[in-house]
Formats: structure tokens, C-alpha cells, sequence
């Protein structure tokens, strides 16, 4: 009798996209488009639009040089976060508008 050493994991492949880049940004449940980059004052922001199952999301990185001064650094990131709640207030569906998904919650933030 043989003993199985390793279980076998079924996915459903993802269809590609017409935007999705068809390469190795692209895994078997999940597509990436090409990135849009945006450069700026010796920073960079990056917007990729990405299918993760039902759902299309863009995800944004931003590389921001900082003060050499520790209070002026605090600044800046306090001021980048307050800015990113802002862009997600601005932007973001609001609950109840999806009519496939009503909940989201790689969206929800801790308000204080």
C-alpha cells in the first residue's frame, strides 16, 4: 500500500482580461495589468489594475522621498495617509452600489 505524501490542490483558472498583461504578473486566480507610473519631484507612484476573482481593484504604491529631518518625515507621512483616506473617500464604491458584492473589505479602515 502507497502513502500519499502530498495533497493535490484544485484552483478554477481565471480567464485572462483584455486589459491583463498575459505574462508572469498573471497567476491562475489572479491578473495584473501593465503599470501605469506616474514620476514626480524624485518620486513615484505606480497604479496597477488587478481581477482578483469577481472583483477589479486598483492597487496603488508610491515611493515618496522623505526629510532628513525626523519631524518633517513624521509630517510627510501624516500627511500622505490623511491624503490616501481622502483618495479612498473620493474614489471608493460605497457600500450597496455593486450589485455583485455589497461588502468590501479590502477597503474598510480604522477611523478614529
Amino acid at each position: 500500500m502507497a502513502a500519499r505524501t502530498m495533497r493535490r490542490l484544485h484552483r478554477t483558472e481565471t480567464p485572462h482580461t483584455k486589459w491583463c498583461t498575459r505574462d508572469h504578473r498573471c497567476g491562475i486566480n489572479e491578473h495584473r495589468s501593465a503599470d501605469f507610473i506616474a514620476d514626480a519631484l524624485g518620486g513615484r507612484a505606480v497604479i496597477t489594475r488587478v481581477r482578483a476573482g469577481d472583483t477589479d481593484y486598483a492597487e496603488i504604491r508610491a515611493r515618496i522621498p522623505l526629510h532628513s529631518n525626523e519631524n518633517g518625515a513624521r509630517w510627510q507621512l501624516a500627511t500622505a495617509l490623511r491624503l490616501m483616506r481622502d483618495l479612498l473617500d473620493t474614489v471608493a464604491i460605497r457600500p450597496g452600489a455593486l450589485r455583485s458584492r455589497t461588502e468590501r473589505p479590502a477597503l474598510r479602515t480604522a477611523r478614529r
